[in-house]
């Protein structure tokens, strides 16, 4: 049988309609063409479908075969449509997306929240990663945009950034340490790379950060411990374990539940902002397009 959609739907219009000129009226044909597509369903199927009668028409069994087959496509096809619509509009699919610690523990939990809950149909994969990862990540074409620092090195790689928040990176030490006691308000990297410190586990992507930049120095940072979270850093520092480095943001909360000290970071590489980075918006997937203009980029 060659039977398409527009068929399936004529046939369903004359058997819901109990007429072929009404069920022609409904799929808005001539009752003409109505009539020689019936007959021509009929003859493809090579067997009676409907019962003509002088009040109207009747489904055979096999009438009433083809009639819930074609509910059955009919429902199919407009599932079919919908969730292709969904994924038009990205609000269905995986979702992927890349982003420093901070972003990923600090900022994208209370901003993907809203969003994410409109879209029950659609997941997303949140990686942590380097912001020089993520940035030669894009510009490779191997990710599709991600959330990084401005201070990554983006000369030549052809990529959008658009500043989202301020993530300065501070020292923070124990109340007791020299350097707390000495009350300095600014500090160098450089000047406490020969401290203990504690910092987070391996693979953290601020903790590599950290790392590259006291390697840049000639130097190793000495890690006492390594902590999951935030909490556990801040924890360790405030019983004189060692000292820290986190963003501004994430130390002044902390300090609310611990005794330890902020003294900002000179270095240009610790002054930085959380930005939006992306190449190409008219190459980006619908959801990920939705997603940056809910974090707030423009074109």
């Amino acid at each position: 049988m060659r039977l398409d959609l527009s068929d399936l739907r004529l046939f369903l219009c004359v058997v819901d309609a109990g007429s072929i000129t009404q069920g022609a009226a409904r799929a808005h044909l001539a009752l003409a063409s109505a009539s020689e597509r019936l007959r021509s369903i009929e003859e493809d199927a090579g067997v009676q479908l409907l019962e003509r009668r002088p009040r109207g028409v009747i489904t055979t069994e096999a009438g009433e075969a083809l009639a819930h087959h074609a509910r059955r496509i009919l429902q199919q096809q407009e599932l079919l449509r919908s969730e292709l619509s969904d994924f038009a509009r990205g609000s269905r699919g995986t979702l992927v997306f890349y982003a420093s610690t901070v972003a990923l523990t600090e900022y994208l939990p209370r901003q993907l929240a809203p969003w994410l809950a409109t879209r029950p149909r659609l997941r997303v994969d949140l990686k942590e990663r380097t912001s020089t990862e993520i940035s030669h990540g894009i510009s490779s074409g191997l990710i599709e945009a991600g959330i990084v620092s401005d201070v990554v090195q983006t000369q030549g790689l052809d990529l959008q950034l658009q500043p989202l928040v301020k993530d300065h990176l501070v020292l923070i030490a124990p109340a007791e340490h020299r350097l707390a006691k000495e009350g300095r308000r600014s500090l160098a990297f450089n000047e406490v790379l020969g401290e203990q410190f504690v910092g987070l586990t391996s693979g953290s992507a601020l903790q590599e950060h950290i790392a590259e930049h006291a390697s840049r120095a000639g130097r190793d940072i000495a890690l006492r411990i390594r902590m999951k979270t935030f909490g556990g850093v801040c924890e360790m520092v405030s019983h004189g374990i060692g000292v820290g480095i986190l963003p501004i943001g994430v130390a002044r909360r902390y300090r609310r539940q611990h005794p330890f000290r902020i003294i900002p970071l000179t270095d240009a590489w610790a002054q930085r902002h959380l930005c939006l980075c992306w190449r190409d918006w008219s190459r980006l997937s619908p959801s990920m397009r939705s997603l940056l203009t809910h974090l707030g980029a423009t074109q």
